[in-house]
């Protein structure tokens, strides 16, 4: 199956891309997704990190088809063939 992947902001300048196509034989979660991407693409490890990802000051939103993934499954919202799945880095400020 194939994942669309777009990356904004800061995380575009990161990963060095602001789209990218991800080819995976079989299912796959966000959480698996974000552990192969930082793989991938170690420079993404600081932000997109699961472990980083669980924190309730989460500095990254993942859209799953144009829905934060919170108000699906959250990091076990499974992954379908053709999904599109957006990183946005979040800045918080008081």
């Amino acid at each position: 199956m194939t994942i669309s992947l777009k990356f904004l902001g800061t995380l575009r300048h990161i990963s060095n891309t602001s789209k990218l196509a991800l080819s995976v034989n079989g299912a796959l979660s966000v959480k698996e997704l974000l552990s192969r991407l930082v793989e991938e693409i170690p420079a993404l490890k600081q932000s997109l990190s699961p472990q980083q990802l669980e924190d309730l000051q989460s500095s990254t939103l993942i859209l799953v088809n144009g829905k934060e993934i919170s108000v699906l499954d959250g990091l076990a919202t499974n992954l379908n063939d053709g999904d599109e799945v957006v990183f946005v880095p979040v800045v918080h400020g008081g």
